[in-house]
């Protein structure tokens, strides 16, 4: 079993910044690559970001690339989404999920992800 407990979401303005962070806990952390996915009200679970085990391979959905970068940390088991220029659209609740490294050719579904988080939500507004 693998936990995993976000954090890091909030209020923030337009064309601001916030990193979420997803700490995970149990079953070795680095034997699993870790996605970021998020859920707007009313639409379905969409693709953010994922990042291999060792940190060597990542990949973004289109709307990201350019504004968020997706990082971790093994000796401190957490994985990092680091957004900037935020816009409305961005608003949704934020997911960490882990999958195991032999799925990482679906790492943009949800299918592969073994273990998700409760979610933080990233709500943009003025």
């Amino acid at each position: 079993q693998v936990q995993l407990v976000e954090s890091g979401g909030g209020l923030v303005q337009p064309g601001g910044s916030l990193r979420l962070s997803c700490a995970a806990s149990g079953r070795t952390f680095s034997s699993y690559f870790m996605g970021w996915f998020r859920q707007a009200p009313e639409k379905e679970r969409e693709f953010v970001a994922a990042i291999t085990w060792s940190g060597s391979s990542t990949a973004f959905a289109d709307s990201m690339k350019g504004r968020f970068t997706i990082s971790r940390d093994n000796a401190k088991n957490t994985v990092y989404l680091q957004m900037n220029s935020l816009q409305s659209e961005d608003t949704a609740v934020y997911y960490c999920a882990a999958a195991r490294p032999i799925l990482w050719a679906l790492r943009t579904t949800a299918r592969p992800y073994e273990y998700w988080g409760q979610g933080t939500q990233v709500t943009v507004s003025s």
